[in-house]
């Protein structure tokens, strides 16, 4: 898998896409901070703000750009988005107000909107075999992981140099850095298309209608379902169930979402080669069960305090992470085998768009489950509405070779354009 960092314009592509998420990471801790010395005890609402604007604004501004950017060269999207999202980092420091934070956190995460999907439609362009996409998509993922226990690490090593605001600064570098890596690449322009030159609101909704009309589209949107439904209890709810029931503490919840990030990155590491031999039909299928399964075992869990607990809590999340990458590292590999090339910017952007809109539903869903009812019977139902979704998912994505865009030898079938 490793061997696709042979290819010098991803490499560097992926390098600048480490950068960037290393200045998230950093803003996103930093953040904590910055609510706590304006908001004191309201700093959780603070933060829950911050995260639903960060939804909205994912949900929103992507298929917009994707229709309003639709001339302009990838290059020229990345590098402005970074430079934006640069500029924030510098200010955020200086912030004296509530509704300063909330202000620029806007502006971050439209940039970071147009960031996201720009970048995930130009990897396919300039990997131009399925294999070697295959593994980018892999290292993609694994990218996310690796920024989840690094940020942590690297924050805690910076908290000893400097102050905690002066973490944005080190976001800041990153973005900047990520900015001139990518101005330094030649990638790909925009194709022109035949939908380039219709109204904006047909351009607008180009990505959710061809999202909509493709059989294996539906099937991955629905598996966007499965990984929110569990994904967001496990999100929500882990610090609760470790610090309640089974009575550990924080180290406790740090060991619990470990094991889901390592599950995650052995799910990752795995779908290249699972795609290669299965198809992504059953890999992506597959890790919609594997996803949905484990909130099933949490009353069992619950119903045990001390190691025990925690130790089957820890195996169930596991099990969760690698289905969590099951569903998301190959769902590229199959827009990419379903979309004409010059509208796989609008379709990335859909997607993006959509998927977090699951995520908007399914995060409150967690909590207030929780809160009304227990956190098993939350668990169970949140389980249950990922294995419905996994279960629609492959009758709207019917096995047929055309929907399973890669065969057994890793390369494209001759009719996997629907």
């Amino acid at each position: 898998m490793f061997i696709i960092l042979r290819h010098p314009i991803f490499r560097r592509l992926l390098l600048s896409h480490i950068l960037a998420l290393l200045g998230t990471g950093l803003a996103t801790i930093a953040l904590g901070f910055v609510a706590f010395d304006l908001a004191g005890d309201r700093s959780g609402s603070v933060l829950g703000t911050v995260l639903a604007i960060k939804m909205l604004c994912f949900m929103v501004v992507a298929p917009v750009a994707a229709a309003v950017l639709v001339r302009v060269s990838p290059r020229a999207v990345l590098v402005g988005s970074d430079v934006l999202r640069a500029g924030v980092a510098v200010v955020l420091p200086f912030v004296s107000d509530v509704w300063h934070v909330y202000a620029l956190i806007v502006v971050l995460h439209v940039a970071s909107a147009v960031f996201t999907p720009t970048f995930q439609a130009a990897v396919p362009r300039v990997l131009p075999d399925d294999r070697d996409y295959g593994n980018a998509l892999a290292l993609s993922r694994l990218a996310y992981d690796v920024e989840a226990l690094v940020s942590p690490m690297l924050t805690g090593i910076l908290l000893l140099l400097v102050p905690a605001q002066h973490l944005f600064f080190g976001t800041a570098l990153g973005f900047a850095a990520s900015a001139a890596l990518l101005a330094s690449l030649a990638l790909p322009k925009a194709l022109p298309s035949d939908s380039h030159n219709e109204p904006f609101m047909k351009r607008l909704t180009l990505g959710s209608r061809l999202l909509f009309t493709t059989p294996a589209l539906r099937g991955i949107f629905a598996l966007q379902l499965a990984v929110a439904g569990s994904g967001s209890f496990a999100m929500v709810q882990t610090v609760a169930m470790v610090r309640g029931p089974l009575g550990a503490d924080e180290a406790a919840v740090a060991f619990a979402l470990g094991a889901m990030g390592a599950g995650s990155i052995c799910g990752a590491l795995s779908a290249p080669r699972l795609v290669t031999r299965l198809g992504t039909r059953r890999v992506l299928l597959f890790g919609g069960v594997l996803v949905s399964l484990p909130p099933f075992g949490i009353p069992l869990a619950l119903s045990h305090s001390g190691t025990p607990g925690l130790a089957l809590l820890a195996a169930l999340w596991f099990a969760l992470g690698i289905g969590y990458s099951g569903v998301l590292t190959p769902i590229g590999q199959v827009i990419r085998a379903t979309v004409p090339e010059p509208e796989l910017p609008a379709v990335f952007a859909a997607q993006f768009s959509l998927a977090h809109g699951w995520w908007l539903v399914c995060y409150p869903l967690a909590g207030w489950l929780g809160a009304l009812t227990s956190l098993g019977v939350a668990a169970v139902a949140l389980a249950g509405l990922s294995l419905a979704a996994t279960v629609a998912a492959s009758f709207i994505w019917p096995h047929v070779t055309a929907t399973d865009p890669v065969r057994n030898d890793g390369r494209m079938t001759e009719d996997a354009h629907l």
